[in-house]
């Protein structure tokens, strides 16, 4: 193994919970603000997830006032405290920048059934 790649392998993190594109998430951001910090609540859609290992990233996407906000986190970073699944999408792209360009009912994304419900 590569030197870079054991430092990698150290730096990730396990406690990130499985979620694809098309997943609403809540993403726990801690921001800091002076020289107090707090914990800040993102709530959208995930748009895409991209790259691997410590270089991984993931873009959520929420509608604040009306204005579509995006917003890109990398998965191992100790900036994120904690993400939760709200809800899973059922989706069958990758990217899912096609959101972008709908609104309202247009925009809502199928949710997943479990199979074992049924």
């Amino acid at each position: 193994m590569n030197t870079l790649d054991a430092l990698d392998a150290e730096s990730l993190r396990d406690d990130i919970p499985d979620f694809r594109p098309g997943d609403s998430v809540k993403v726990h951001v801690r921001v800091v603000e002076g020289n107090r910090s707090r914990i800040q609540v993102f709530q959208g859609v995930v748009l895409r997830r991209q790259g691997g290992g410590i270089r991984e990233t993931f873009t959520v996407r929420k509608i604040s006032f009306g204005v579509g906000v995006e917003r890109t986190f990398p998965v191992h970073t100790p900036v994120v405290e904690k993400i939760e699944i709200v809800t899973r999408g059922d989706v069958r792209r990758a990217k899912l920048y096609y959101l972008r360009d709908l609104r309202g009912k247009a925009a809502k994304i199928k949710e997943k059934r479990d199979s074992a419900t049924r």
